[in-house]
């Protein structure tokens, strides 16, 4: 059974499973896709790309699944702030100065020192920083109660604004869920300095941190859920109204995507729900067998990416990983047939990320922010 004072291996190995899709296991489930007939557009390897615009593919959760586990960690970590005596000034710095450390790193990711100028300043970690600071400040100052009215309005509100309110500057006959007729688009081109990532819109900007700000807020109702002690619910009946509150974020969230439909770039109300749906029944899954059930040997993989997913986020940018793969296995690539080549080189990609992460955890160095 779980143990509230330590940490929580599901968490992290959750975190892992995620972000090894960003780390190299969705490109080489592509190649072993292609080894089949038809397989390179099958329906497998479309999961494994970003839809264009609306809709939902795998890969368009792997992002809001990493923020909402950012989200799921704050109780635990809050609750060991105060614990260790922290004062209320202290908790507030530590939370502006992540952002601000996670919208730095995340220029530094997009090519800051390429020196390239204009650059592009919205990102990912951006997002995550700024999404993650406001769930966690209305955490701090908010019950649980209000935050929930807080969350429903504000899909609802956000939703009704994106639907009918589009960009002031947009082409005639444009609607406002589209790139070019969006409101987003036109907010980021009057205050998002540098360029955008798709020229008249990104895809990270400004408007979408409010609804992204919710996935967080998801991710710590479920932490603040799971750190109820187990004399008022244990931990089968944590699982099953997980299960529960899956369902009613994904009837809510596919019911909601008839009106306004489901897009990530401009992460839409529907999306957040269905996203966060699958997200609470991941962690429910993952919750049971860790933390419940005690099956926790296994997990280690996982959590080698998981403990340090920032980390690897970077250093792919940095470090030619594919080269050093390639040194020790392009040799046996070639004698293979191409798309069997083609496998092997994927898998090596990611088992010399593996091998880095491997190596942090056993000198317990981890990139904590």
């Amino acid at each position: 059974m779980e143990t509230q004072a330590k940490r929580l291996l599901s968490i992290d190995t959750l975190r892992g499973m995620d972000m090894l899709f960003i780390m190299g296991l969705a490109p080489l489930i592509l190649r072993v896709c292609e080894l089949f007939p038809g397989g390179g557009e099958s329906w497998l390897a479309s999961q494994m790309h970003h839809v264009d615009w609306h809709g939902l593919a795998f890969m368009d959760m792997v992002f809001p699944l990493f923020l909402f586990i950012a989200g799921l960690s704050f109780p635990f970590s809050y609750a060991k702030q105060v614990e260790k005596g922290r004062t209320s000034r202290q908790i507030h710095r530590k939370i502006f100065v992540r952002c601000l450390l996670l919208i730095l790193l995340g220029i530094v990711y997009n090519g800051f020192f390429n020196l390239d100028f204009p650059q592009r300043y919205a990102s990912v970690l951006g997002r995550i920083g700024l999404a993650w600071m406001f769930a966690a400040l209305l955490f701090i100052h908010c019950k649980t109660t209000t935050r929930a009215i807080i969350a429903v309005a504000t899909l609802i509100g956000y939703g009704v604004l994106i639907t009918l309110v589009g960009a002031p500057d947009a082409p005639a006959g444009v609607g406002p869920l589209t790139q070019d007729g969006c409101l987003h688009g036109w907010i980021d081109r009057l205050l998002l300095p540098g360029r955008l990532h798709k020229g008249n819109f990104d895809p990270e900007g400004l408007l979408g941190v409010i609804p992204a700000t919710v996935t967080a807020m998801l991710g710590m109702f479920t932490g603040e859920f799971i750190r109820l002690p187990q004399e008022r619910v244990t931990g089968p009946e944590k699982t099953l109204w997980m299960l529960g509150a899956a369902v009613v974020l994904l009837a809510a969230g596919y019911l909601g995507s008839l009106v306004l439909p489901l897009n990530k770039k401009l992460w839409t109300s529907t999306f957040v729900l269905v996203v966060g749906g699958y997200s609470v029944a991941a962690y429910a899954l993952i919750y049971y067998i860790v933390e419940v059930k005690g099956h926790r040997k296994w997990t280690l993989f996982f959590r080698v990416v998981g403990l340090n997913s920032i980390t690897i986020y970077l250093l792919q940018q940095i470090v030619p990983f594919q080269s050093v793969a390639n040194y020790f296995l392009e040799g046996l690539a070639n004698l293979l047939p191409q798309a069997w080549g083609a496998v092997l080189l994927a898998a090596g990609y990611l088992f010399v990320c593996w091998l880095l992460l491997f190596f942090l955890y056993k000198q317990k160095v981890f990139l904590k922010i």
